[in-house]
């Protein structure tokens, strides 16, 4: 039987990419792209937040767990530029990789915490948004190893040297 380090370092499920976006501007509607060049300095590149706190450079959220709030809200889907969440993935539990670094095609990232929900979620997402999105608003990370993150790239968890 394993024990429980060994069950917290092992995550054998392999996450995928499925959405991209980047606000230029503090309180402007997010864009959806393919690909965005990210760097250690500046997190993704012509973000508003470029560098301000490096604990929040980039912010993932499961596209299981927008099911979820779909759900709990009766509606078919969310759209994901709605959750201001800059790269939605599948496929794996984002909430594993605490105190961990994985990797997302070249690029190296470390989670630095739970992305809560803000007041926007309410506007965004309309009536109870606020408090559909707490406990599945996805997480927080900084920049390890700069590079680009493509649609369609892996996600896994970085084996420890």
């Amino acid at each position: 039987m394993s024990n429980m380090k060994e069950l917290l370092r092992s995550i054998p499920q392999v996450g995928k990419v499925e959405f991209i976006s980047f606000r230029k501007e503090r309180k402007t509607p997010p864009t959806s792209l393919d690909s965005i060049e990210v760097s250690i300095e500046n997190g993704l590149a012509g973000d508003h937040y470029k560098g301000k706190n490096r604990k929040r450079q980039v912010t993932l959220i499961q596209s299981e767990h927008l099911e979820v709030v779909a759900s709990i809200l009766g509606k078919p889907k969310i759209d994901p530029l709605l959750t201001r969440r800059n790269i939605v993935i599948s496929g794996v539990n984002l909430l594993a990789f605490k105190d961990t670094q994985f990797q997302i095609g070249e690029v190296i990232l470390e989670m630095t915490g739970y992305c809560h929900p803000c007041s926007q979620m309410e506007t965004n997402l309309g009536a109870g948004g606020y408090n559909a999105m707490r406990g599945h608003g996805g997480i927080t990370t900084k920049v390890i190893q700069g590079g680009v993150i493509r649609v369609g790239d892996v996600v896994n968890l970085l084996e420890l040297g």
